[in-house]
Order: C-alpha cells, then structure tokens, then sequence
C-alpha cells in the first residue's frame, strides 16, 4: 500500500514538472513569436524609410551593439554611470529605510514628517538640477543626489506601507511574550515589511537609472 502511495505522489510530482515546463516552454514561445514580429516590423519600417539616420535596420544596430559593449572606452562610460547609479541607491537606502520605518511604526513622527516629505515630493527632478550645480559644483555630486532624490521617496512610502501593513496580533504576541522594541523590530516588524521593502528597491534602481540622464 505504502509503494502505491509513493508511486501515485511520485507520478503526481513528475505531471506537475511537466505541466510547469511545458508552460514555460509555451510562455518562451510566445515571448520568442512577440520578438520576430517586433524584429519583422522594424525591418520593414525601416526598408520603407531608407534613412539609416532616422531608422537603421536591425542588424547595422545589433553590430553597433556588438560595437559598443566590446569598445574599451564605452565599458569605462558604462561602468562610472553604474558606479553612480549604486552610489545613489544605497544613499536612497540609507536615508529612506530608517525614515520609512520611524513613520510606519509612530505616528507622532508620521505627523511631524509626513507633510514636509510630501510636499519635497511633488518637486520634479528637473527644477533640483540648478541646486545641485551649487550646492555640489560640477562632477558626480549632483549626479548622485539627483539618483538618490529620486530613489528615497518609494523606499519611504513602500517601507511605511510595508510596516503598517503587519497584522497587530504579531506585535501583541511578540510583547506577550517578553519582547522588547530590538526584538520586535528584527523578528515582526523587519521580516514583515521585507517584500515591500524589495519592491521600493526596484523602483529606487529603476528610478535612478531614469535619472541618470
């Protein structure tokens, strides 16, 4: 009975892996068609044009990819803009994760900050460029903090989301039992927000990365 089991989940086990790869064949197979379309009408468009300034074809553009990433002098370029990019993300971090979760967990200080931060945050990037010149001269200070401005308002929002997201009865059991604020914060309050916390990274990065320009 015992082997008829094992075998019955066994073969179970091995439909599931075979459903899941061939759905992940099929999904490959649309992404593949969803290309070579993209690819045939970009060919199309730019025989109609024949302007390679306004639409070169699509292999003259992947060989000056090609170009690009294997040009010692690009790679250097790419490299200083990642190196600011990273830069300014661990500043949205650093400044962003500690306000996200002082104004997710007290109220008093949602109240106090909470206005002040909006209205910084309804500012567009664009009319901080002349500050910045001044503030940090001409180099990669304003670079960063640009990158970093527009990183640490989703680390902020989605950390306070995150944190007031989490179910009281978490915190009510962890007091229960003797915990203390150190304790609450590493075991609810961090474990709790840390998928909202990852979603505001990538929209920090992706936002950086905008920002760059």
């Amino acid at each position: 009975m015992e082997k008829a089991e094992n075998r019955a989940s066994i073969y179970s086990g091995v439909l599931k892996y075979k459903n899941v790869t061939k759905q992940d064949a099929v999904e490959n197979l649309y992404k593949v068609l969803v290309a070579a379309i993209m690819i045939g009408a970009w060919q199309a468009a730019a025989m109609k044009i024949d302007n390679q300034l306004l639409l070169p074809y699509p292999l003259v553009t992947a060989k000056a990819f090609v170009h690009c990433v294997t040009d010692a002098e690009t790679v250097k370029n790419i490299l200083i803009t990642l190196q600011r990019v990273l830069k300014g993300f661990l500043y949205a971090l650093a400044f962003g994760l500690p306000l996200g979760f002082l104004m997710g967990f007290s109220k008093l200080a949602d109240k106090l900050m909470g206005g002040f931060i909006d209205s910084i945050r309804q500012v567009p990037i664009m009319a901080w460029v002349p500050l910045t010149i001044v503030w940090f001269g001409i180099g990669d200070g304003p670079t960063i903090f640009l990158i970093a401005f527009s990183g640490i308002f989703p680390v902020i929002l989605n950390t306070i989301q995150g944190v007031r997201g989490i179910s009281k009865d978490y915190f009510n059991a962890a007091r229960s039992m003797g915990a203390g604020r150190l304790s609450i914060f590493f075991n609810v309050i961090l474990p709790g927000a840390l998928p909202d916390i990852l979603t505001s990274a990538r929209i920090a990065i992706s936002a950086g990365w905008m920002s760059v320009i």
